[in-house]
């Protein structure tokens, strides 16, 4: 701790808080380690024993979810109790490691610290970055360092090193994935020269997407290839493509909801309207979030 804070650089007074604080940390963490082992005991709960890996992945998904859900809306009350729901995926998968002797909560935490300070040699080394940008232009060029060494170590022991994009996990959602995929091949030198050169990819795929057959598995594929080169305008922009479709879909939400009500005032379905009227509908719910 003392040798943390001297590289922080932080006061003696915040010293003596911060320890105060990871101490009470370290006793609540403490704390449900020991109720998630209980609960795997013999005599603990029957749900609990039964689970394995598989069984309760997808759960990991819902609650990280569940937990963006309460970031988006700003929800902090709600936001405590989400991620008390991931974190207790952690500690449960970490129990049904250790219960088949694979590795344990230790080792998960020690691993992901270790990560943290190689990938951060701007913090803990003598690397320079400046800004957000020149951080994720260090942090691609330490993980193709450390792809590096784990090709070298498979080709020592003579098997197939992993693949770039291996790491990418194929369940991440169709944005995501593209956006991660895309990123480690730039970070190779697999890159576009300018913005100005992806909007022209884009444009070439609309050309081939427009030349196949409406209905068929080609035009399908060409529209993917179209929105594969949109997610690359957004990395090269700086946006995060998942996080800017799902701003525009819950913006699309928000505004069909003040349809319904309008029309609910009105004493109207929606379905029995026209286009015109819905459209009409529409332009006044945009008005209202000025």
């Amino acid at each position: 701790m003392g040798e943390w804070k001297a590289v922080a650089g932080g006061s003696l007074a915040g010293l003596v808080r911060d320890t105060a604080t990871l101490a009470d940390a370290r006793e609540a963490m403490q704390g449900l380690v020991e109720t998630i082992w209980r609960l795997r005991q013999p005599d603990g709960c029957p749900w609990d024993r039964e689970q394995t890996h598989a069984s309760i992945a997808k759960n990991m998904i819902e609650e990280a979810y569940e937990a963006v859900d309460c970031i988006e809306a700003d929800d902090i009350v709600h936001l405590r109790e989400e991620l008390g729901d991931v974190l207790m995926q952690v500690v449960l998968h970490a129990q049904i490691a250790a219960d088949a002797g694979a590795f344990t909560l230790e080792d998960v935490a020690n691993d992901i610290n270790e990560k943290l300070i190689r990938r951060h040699p701007h913090v803990f080394g003598e690397a320079a970055a400046d800004g957000a940008d020149e951080v994720l232009a260090l942090w691609d060029s330490v993980k193709v360092a450390e792809k590096a060494v784990k090709d070298e170590r498979a080709a020592s022991a003579g098997e197939r090193p992993e693949g770039l994009l291996d790491g990418v996990p194929r369940a991440l959602p169709a944005l995501m994935q593209a956006q991660k995929v895309s990123r480690k091949a730039a970070a190779l030198g697999f890159e576009w020269e300018s913005v100005d050169a992806v909007w022209e990819k884009v444009a070439e795929e609309r050309a081939e997407y427009e030349r196949e057959e409406p209905g068929g598995a080609a035009r399908e594929m060409e529209f993917g290839d179209m929105l594969f080169a949109l997610v690359n305008v957004a990395r090269k922009d700086g946006i995060d493509a998942e996080s800017a479709l799902r701003a525009s879909t819950a913006k699309f939400r928000a505004r069909w909801a003040a349809m319904e009500e309008a029309a609910f005032e009105q004493g109207v379905a929606l379905e029995s309207l026209s286009t015109d009227e819905l459209d009409d509908l529409w332009d006044r719910a945009k008005v209202r979030e000025v």
